[in-house]
């Protein structure tokens, strides 16, 4: 046993603080450079030395002990220890060996990673170049692609091909040469399929506006159609309401399901601007294409708007017109289908332009023209093309105002056109009564005018009550009807009914009614001729009714309603008062020509001595002439006419030889010619009497017949043969057998009045015979005229 170890006093040091600070410090394995950087801080590390030396002593005292205590567990674990490190000999030699072993073993192996690191980088630097070449050969591929797209002119798939080249590819292209040449080429594609997609809208400006003219064609002929079914429709429906009356027809309202449907839309092919502004728009530049397309449109248009000078409005009007319409269809279809390439404004201002434009030119060529059937197919294609447009929502009042202020001028036009036409057909007339030998003749020239009110077909031949100048003169009106309607529909006039009769008034009264007067003025025509002339007149007239139901007609103005209104032609007064002139000329010429027999009256011995047996030579050719004059007038004049004419000549007749025996050519005259004057009227009378019944006119109740006609010179004669003459001046007695008389003139023929002729032998001849009371009678009647005047 060993002897326990001895205890060793441990000189504490001074500070005694520090030195437990620095252990507990120690002995808690903390940081002891704060205290050392303190001490040599404060000028004492031999305070420190001290402690920490004092600490060591300590320590080595505790170690010495714990030495004491384990010294036996030291031994057995240095022969241990000895025994490892021959273990450790041992096993070293075997590593040794080992290690010399795996060397030798290792060289080879070596060599293969050497050889296999080397091959590490090849593969490493071979697939950096395929990914390379992948990149390169993905790029040419695309280039590829889109070389091949841009020759099949599919421009949309080649730009997203170069947009995913220039977004994808672009930045990661390794080689710089290639990226080089990539970048530099994407702009000039653009460019290039900027360029193509132009040049093919290029071309597409050509041809549409080659086409533009057949597209307005086509557009207003589908305008005309649609026209056309609306006028058959009310056509139907007039005639409907005109078999009213006759209760419900089932066909009358028959639905026609040919062409009902709604006209194919016009086929032209806009691809080349969609393809063109699409392509624009993925360029980047679709507000460029837009003012591109929009500039070029309006050059277009204003060459469109160029009328041709080398040939006639009339010719050129259609195709101008069609060109026009046809431009603005294919804008309208672009505003609608090309996705924002047009605004709304920009139509709508290019159209007012041309609308201007065009409402110009027809001012302009309407103020030149001269014939009414060229305004008339001019405004016929301007309101087609109005309804073609409008169709497409243009705004076409323009168009109908121009043709509102051009309505006066296409009528004077039409007036114009129509006097002449009417003064050639009633100076050419032979004003003889129409004779009319077949059925298709009558239906033509009567039952199509409605001249007679008999609905039935006559014997043939016919002889109609007016000559050939009515039927012509009628169809002339209902043309002129026809065509006052056709510029005047479609107008914009709600109702046309009144300004077409207007204008017919003015037809039948300024030109018309002016051309008849002339005829009646010009006493170029017969007395036959002018009696036919005043049958037209009165036929004339009665017609008017029928212009009036044809233009009610043509105006879509049912029968009944046109028949209820009041208001009718003015032109029918006036026709009235022109039969009353043409009344007037016959009656004129009536006397005239009486005039010519009763110059005969100068012929007449006013001194005979004889009383005579028979009338006088100018009674009987009055005779004759009357028995003419009434024998025509009845067939042609109406009963009123024939009356005026007659009862005119009559009492011309009577004035006649009243002025007569007034006048100077007779100085005096006998008894014996008031005798032949009295069979002359006993003649007239007799005549005047038994036409007046077999005519008829004595059915009328006429106050004033012809032989009333004759009072005046029949009362005259009367006195002159009369017993007691004196008896004029009973009031009473004058009243009632001698009214018509005057005094003047009573006075002068009385005057030249002698109760026997003077003769060389009239003395002794009338030596015997005393002055009977008559002559006393007379000679009285005599005085008291001079006293009265």
């Amino acid at each position: 046993m060993s002897a326990p170890p001895k205890k060793r006093t441990v000189v504490e040091s001074g500070d005694g603080g520090l030195g437990l600070g620095i252990a507990a410090f120690i002995a808690n394995g903390e940081d002891l450079g704060p205290i050392i950087r303190h001490s040599f801080e404060s000028g004492k590390p031999e305070a420190l030395m001290h402690n920490l030396r004092g600490i060591v002593k300590k320590k080595e005292v505790e170690i010495e002990e714990l030495c004491r205590l384990h010294y036996e567990d030291f031994i057995v674990a240095v022969d241990e220890l000895r025994g490892v490190l021959v273990d450790a000999e041992e096993l070293k030699g075997m590593l040794s060996g080992e290690n010399s072993h795996l060397q030798e073993a290792s060289t080879s192996l070596l060599l293969k990673l050497d050889e296999l690191l080397e091959l590490y980088s090849v593969k490493k630097n071979v697939g950096e170049a395929i990914t390379t070449l992948k990149i390169c050969v993905k790029v040419f591929s695309l280039c590829m692609t889109c070389n091949n797209l841009i020759v099949e002119a599919k421009f949309h798939p080649a730009l997203k091909t170069l947009d995913l080249i220039q977004k994808g590819y672009l930045q990661s292209i390794p080689l710089k040469l290639l990226k080089k040449v990539v970048a530099r080429q994407i702009p000039l594609i653009k460019l290039h399929i900027e360029k193509k997609v132009c040049s093919e809208f290029n071309d597409w400006l050509v041809h549409i506006r080659r086409m533009a003219k057949q597209i307005g064609q086509v557009s207003i002929s589908q305008a005309s159609l649609a026209r056309q079914k609306d006028e058959e429709m009310r056509a139907r429906q007039r005639e409907a309401e005109g078999h009213s009356h006759a209760g419900p027809d089932e066909h009358l309202y028959s639905l026609n399901l040919e062409n009902t449907e709604e006209e194919s839309a016009l086929d032209f092919d806009l691809t080349p601007v969609y393809r063109a502004h699409h392509m624009h728009i993925c360029l980047g530049i679709g507000e460029k294409f837009r003012d591109y397309y929009y500039k070029n449109r309006l050059m277009q248009l204003n060459l469109d708007m160029q009328i041709s000078t080398s040939q006639p409005f009339l010719e050129s009007h259609q195709p101008f017109l069609a060109q026009v319409a046809g431009f603005f269809i294919v804008e309208e279809r672009v505003l609608r289908t090309a996705d924002g390439l047009l605004y709304e404004s920009q139509v709508e201002s290019t159209w007012e332009t041309a609308i201007a434009k065009i409402t110009s030119i027809l001012e302009e060529q309407f103020a030149r023209m001269r014939t009414a059937s060229h305004f008339l197919l001019i405004k016929d294609y301007v309101t087609l093309l109005g309804a073609a447009v409008n169709k497409y929502g243009y705004q076409i009042k323009q168009l109908i105002e121009v043709l509102e202020k051009s309505r006066d001028k296409y009528h004077q036009l039409l007036l114009l056109e129509c006097r002449k036409q009417i003064d050639d057909i009633l100076t050419n007339d032979s004003y003889e009564q129409m004779v009319i030998k077949k059925e298709y003749e009558y239906n033509m020239n009567v039952t199509a005018f409605h001249l007679e009110h008999d609905d039935g077909i006559p014997d043939f031949p016919y002889v109609a009550p007016f000559s050939s100048s009515v039927p012509e003169v009628c169809r002339i009106v209902r043309s002129f009807i026809e065509d006052s309607v056709s510029y005047l529909s479609y107008g914009g006039l709600m109702n046309i009914y009144d300004v077409v009769k207007l204008f017919l008034d003015r037809l039948l009264i300024e030109v018309l009614n002016d051309s008849l007067l002339n005829m009646i003025y010009a006493r170029s025509l017969a007395m036959s001729q002018m009696m036919q002339l005043a049958g037209n007149i009165s036929v004339l007239e009665q017609a008017c009714d029928m212009y009036l139901l044809h233009s009610a007609h043509l105006c879509g103005i049912p029968k009944r309603v046109a028949e209820r209104s009041h208001s009718g032609l003015t032109a029918r007064a006036v026709l009235k008062a022109s039969q009353n002139a043409v009344y007037n000329s016959l009656i004129n010429l009536a006397n005239f020509k009486v005039d010519e027999f009763m110059v005969l009256l100068e012929n007449v011995d006013w001194i005979t001595e004889e009383a005579p047996d028979d009338a006088n030579d100018y009674m009987n050719e009055v005779l004759i002439y009357l028995e003419t004059l009434v024998s025509t007038a009845q067939e042609i004049l109406p009963l009123e006419a024939l009356y005026k004419v007659v009862s005119g000549a009559m009492s011309h007749i009577s004035d006649s030889i009243m002025t007569t025996l007034l006048n100077d050519g007779v100085k005096r005259f006998t008894v014996n010619a008031v005798l032949g004057l009295d069979i002359d009227l006993k003649l007239l009378e007799a005549f005047a009497e038994e036409k007046f019944d077999s005519t008829g006119l004595s059915d009328l109740g006429k106050e004033t017949t012809f032989r009333d006609c004759l009072v005046e010179i029949r009362q005259l004669v009367n006195l002159l043969l009369s017993s007691q003459p004196e008896n004029f001046m009973n009031p009473v007695i004058r009243q009632r057998n001698y009214g018509s008389l005057d005094y003047k003139k009573l006075s002068i023929i009385c005057d030249k009045y002698k109760d026997s002729a003077d003769s060389l032998f009239g003395s002794l001849s009338n030596r015997n015979v005393k002055q009977n009371a008559r002559k006393k009678s007379m000679d009285v009647l005599k005085r008291r005229l001079k006293d009265f005047s």
